[in-house]
């Protein structure tokens, strides 16, 4: 179901046959990855934070959560992760990645990520993580909980039904005010949707082979 393919900046990526596309961009899938989410999220955030709490859309080869973990080792930080992910990936299958030769990480802390469990995971000294094997659309996230929200789900040519209104709504509930979301998406029905669903939307420059990609963020008085 899924093939490993070596990306431009020499990272490892999944081409999903279930779907016909890619896990992470092919001009770089940690390029992408520390561009995105981490630079216009993590570090945007960050600056006066000590202990954040994030939520993933899309866990998938667990590239995000293993460079918000590297972020928050470096900035002596406490992350409460939960990622969503209704299709993991096995420790089989993240044996066949290279990222933690390539980020300096034990192989063992990134194959943690993989684990089978819903049950929270302690990775070093201070990131919580825990998946939810289950549609997002059939969950409950609860009310103000997140600061960062990684919109890192297949592209809404595959998977309309998580880049609606509804779901986005349901998004912005469960962020606190002034917490931020990014995904690599600009399509305008993207966009139509964060707006409806209460969000200040901005286009910012992307990665190599990605000319633009949002962040949105959820207003003090939202």
């Amino acid at each position: 179901m899924r093939k490993a393919i070596l990306t431009s900046d020499n990272s490892h990526t999944f081409f999903d046959k279930r779907t016909g596309e890619h896990y992470h961009s092919t001009f770089g899938a940690i390029q992408e990855s520390q561009h995105i989410f981490i630079k216009a999220a993590l570090e945007y955030k960050s600056q006066n934070s000590k202990e954040l709490n994030i939520l993933e859309i899309g866990f998938g080869t667990g590239l995000n959560a293993l460079l918000t973990y590297k972020y928050a080792e470096s900035n002596n930080m406490t992350i409460n992760y939960i990622g969503i992910e209704a299709f993991p990936i096995d420790q089989k299958e993240a044996l066949v990645l290279n990222y933690p030769d390539l980020l300096n990480i034990k192989q063992e802390e990134f194959l943690k990520m993989h684990e089978d469990t819903e049950d929270k995971i302690r990775i070093g000294d201070s990131f919580i993580l825990q998946k939810l094997f289950n549609k997002l659309e059939l969950l409950k996230l609860g009310q103000a909980k997140f600061d960062i929200v990684y919109f890192d789900a297949f592209s809404p040519d595959v998977q309309l039904e998580l880049w609606t209104e509804d779901i986005f709504k349901m998004i912005f509930d469960s962020m606190k005010k002034n917490a931020v979301l990014t995904t690599y998406s600009c399509k305008g029905i993207v966009k139509r949707a964060m707006k409806s669903a209460g969000f200040k939307i901005e286009k910012l420059p992307g990665p190599p082979g990605k000319r633009e990609f949002l962040r949105a963020e959820k207003n003090g008085d939202g």
